[in-house]
């Protein structure tokens, strides 16, 4: 049963590699490790990037705009949250400090969505706090970008030369 799914997984993998599809695939991964599940995008947009160095820009403008698409997902799901919250009763806040930091901020709070661990979540206050979806989601967008733009870079200075 290991073997075959391997053989499937292997199959898929390189599908999914394929000119045609690789930039959605880019979008998709990055979009669903954007929200609050536990995925990193960073290993198929390097790995891409690797295997077709031409398509630098177009790979991570996809991640960026899938990442952002996954903040903006999760900025949703706060902003739902915080008014189903409101419906069934009222309680304080956990954690007055941060909520007042992030209120002060504002929407450049969103910059840090870059931040492993603490971005995503972030994202989701930022919609709970109800800030402004718009520019929250273009500081998304500018944290997010410049986080693949630093994080290829680095490992292609780590790992260079040919991928054959």
């Amino acid at each position: 049963m290991t073997a075959w799914f391997d053989a499937h997984l292997v199959t898929l993998l390189a599908a999914l590699a394929l000119p045609r599809y690789s930039l959605a695939t880019v979008f998709l991964v990055a979009l669903l490790s954007s929200t609050l599940l536990p995925l990193g995008s960073e290993p198929v947009v390097f790995g891409l990037i690797k295997l077709n160095p031409a398509s630098f820009w177009p790979v991570i403008g996809s991640a960026t705009a899938g990442g952002t698409v996954g903040g903006g997902i999760s900025w949703l799901m706060g902003y739902g949250a915080e008014r189903a919250w409101d419906r069934l009763a009222h309680h304080g806040p956990r954690n007055p400090r941060a909520l007042a930091w992030l209120q002060r901020f504002g929407p450049k709070a969103c910059l840090l969505a870059w931040l492993p661990g603490i971005g995503d979540p972030l994202c989701a206050v930022a919609g709970w706090l109800r800030l402004p979806f718009w520019p929250c989601l273009a500081w998304m967008a500018v944290g997010k970008l410049g986080r693949y733009v630093v994080l290829t870079a680095l490992l292609l200075r780590v790992f260079p030369g040919d991928p054959g």
